[in-house]
């Protein structure tokens, strides 16, 4: 079965609740969880929420934070703006960060009745683990990482992926225990 059809029939379930569920993707990058989330979330109706949308502003980077396996998202705002409201009423509002500015872009409203969906690196973080109904995490073998980064990223960004993301990735995985206790584990290498 291919990966989508996988995420497809995992989730499909959770749309019929009758209440706000909540799944989470996680996985080293490059394995396509915005991708088949996006995919996903389009073919199932629902929203989609991006872990990128909460990086630690940079008064938050101190080493202390660093060097907690996932301290470079803003996990506490992630919990308290997005998924302990969404958990409790269903509503929720939060200011996405922006990488670019380093600042935060205006407030998104968001409201949940079925399904919704969180994507990205640290997901999972054990922090918010518990606020999922549902837990997956994307792999793909290291080849076929570096070959989708390269492709994704190009050459003069590659380095700094080599160098730093995939460590801190591995760090979190190891850290946290990633992937044991996932609902799915899907390798995507041969995906696309």
């Amino acid at each position: 079965m291919n990966p989508l059809d996988a995420l497809l029939r995992a989730l499909t379930p959770l749309t019929k609740l009758g209440r706000p569920a909540l799944a989470a993707v996680d996985g080293r990058c490059g394995s396509g969880k915005s991708t088949l989330s996006a995919l996903a979330a389009r073919k199932l109706g629902c929203p989609l929420f991006h872990m990128d949308d909460f990086y630690l502003p940079p008064e938050l980077r101190t080493p202390e934070r660093l060097a907690q396996p996932g301290g470079n998202v803003h996990y506490e705002r992630v919990e308290a703006e997005l998924l302990r409201p969404l958990r409790a009423g269903g509503k929720a509002s939060f200011r996405p960060f922006d990488c670019q500015t380093l600042g935060y872009r205006p407030s998104v409203e968001a409201s949940v009745t079925g399904l919704a969906i969180l994507e990205g690196s640290y997901a999972l973080h054990p922090a918010l683990r518990r606020y999922y109904d549902y837990a997956v995490f994307l792999t793909c073998s290291p080849e076929e990482q570096r070959r989708r980064l390269l492709n994704r990223e190009g050459p003069d960004r590659m380095p700094n992926f080599l160098r730093r993301w995939i460590p801190l990735e591995e760090a979190y995985f190891q850290g946290t225990g990633l992937p044991a206790g996932c609902d799915l584990v899907l390798d995507t290498s041969g995906a696309w």
